[in-house]
């Protein structure tokens, strides 16, 4: 399994914590550089969760710290961020309603965004302005979101995958580079596959359900993975897809379902959708399927197709051309 990378913020939210013990072998999250703001801003629980091998604190490396001319991967980034600049209706955008910490960006990046009136900097306990950006909700999405999925589709040393529990960080995040580069995508929705614990559930019982049942966990994730894998490749028949997974699918879901009935855990329901980018289809080539005929396991899983274009995945690796969307306000019944 790739790794989960959870973004906008350092820290996940408790029940995106609670998914990725359960679905995922580790998941991780851009963290700031400067050691000090680090030991601040990630809680005591994240780390003894990195001490377990669990959770990855990710700071950005020196390609994405150098002078703006010396980063080409973030020209777009950098263009979009000069076109929302020209379009604000003043020299600072008007509400500032977002935080970025001081050095989870590198220094050149900052400078820009407060040159161009998108943030501006706020002062620390010795009187220097090191204390982190203020800057618009809509920076701060395009900024991390721009940045996560630089880090899970460039990165060679492991393969992460974008997590995100808000819409809009997920929607700004895929939105293509340039007009007219977009490409159509399915909307995969596995909630009802994956039920979480419910809220107030502590870490230390999610812990111990993930060791004892870790056979049944990894043969859902797996078959999951496989899925949605397959249907990169297959994108035109996802009900095939799906007949062709039908079997090891539903004796994964049945055999999970078994383990969430033995244990103490109370257990709900959550919207889990996944984006899946289809090569090179435009809009209007997907077609959404009939699954009334995949006896077994449709209930459990739904195809819908995106309702705008994505960005081609050109530079993702194979284990992973997807973004996850976690909306843990909406409950499936």
């Amino acid at each position: 399994m790739p790794t989960l990378l959870y973004y906008p913020l350092v820290e996940p939210p408790k029940e995106v914590i609670h998914q990725a013990l359960l679905y995922w072998d580790d998941f991780a999250s851009v963290v700031p550089g400067d050691p000090e703001v680090y030991e601040s801003a990630v809680s005591e629980e994240l780390k003894d969760l990195e001490e377990r091998g669990l959770y990855r604190p990710i700071t950005l490396g020196t390609q994405y710290r150098q002078p703006l001319d010396a980063m080409p991967h973030l020209a777009v980034l950098i263009g979009r961020l000069r076109e929302l600049a020209a379009g604000s209706p003043g020299p600072h955008i008007s509400v500032l309603d977002a935080f970025l910490l001081h050095s989870k960006l590198g220094y050149c990046l900052e400078e820009e965004i407060v040159r161009l009136g998108l943030g501006r900097r706020l002062q620390g306990s010795h009187g220097r302005y090191d204390a982190g950006l203020v800057v618009s909700r809509e920076v701060q999405l395009l900024l991390i979101g721009e940045l996560a999925q630089q880090v899970a589709f460039t990165s060679d040393a492991r393969a992460y995958t974008p997590y995100t529990d808000q819409c809009s960080a997920h929607e700004t995040s895929l939105r293509p580079r340039a007009p007219g580069s977009g490409v159509a995508a399915w909307r995969v929705e596995l909630g009802r596959l994956l039920p979480m614990p419910a809220p107030g559930t502590p870490i230390s019982e999610i812990l111990a359900f993930r060791d004892r049942y870790a056979t049944e966990r990894e043969r859902l994730t797996g078959a999951t993975q496989t899925m949605l894998s397959n249907l990169c490749r297959d994108w035109e028949h996802p009900a095939d897809v799906l007949q062709r997974m039908r079997v090891e699918l539903r004796q994964a879901r049945d055999d999970y379902q078994s383990a969430t009935r033995a244990s103490r855990t109370a257990w709900v329901y959550r919207s889990v959708s996944v984006t899946v980018g289809v090569a090179t289809a435009a809009v209007g080539a997907l077609v959404a399927p009939d699954l009334g005929w995949v006896a077994g396991i449709a209930g459990s899983i739904g195809f819908n197709i995106a309702t705008r274009e994505v960005r081609p995945l050109h530079h993702a690796r194979k284990e992973h051309p997807f973004s996850y969307l976690y909306q843990v306000d909406r409950e499936l019944v």
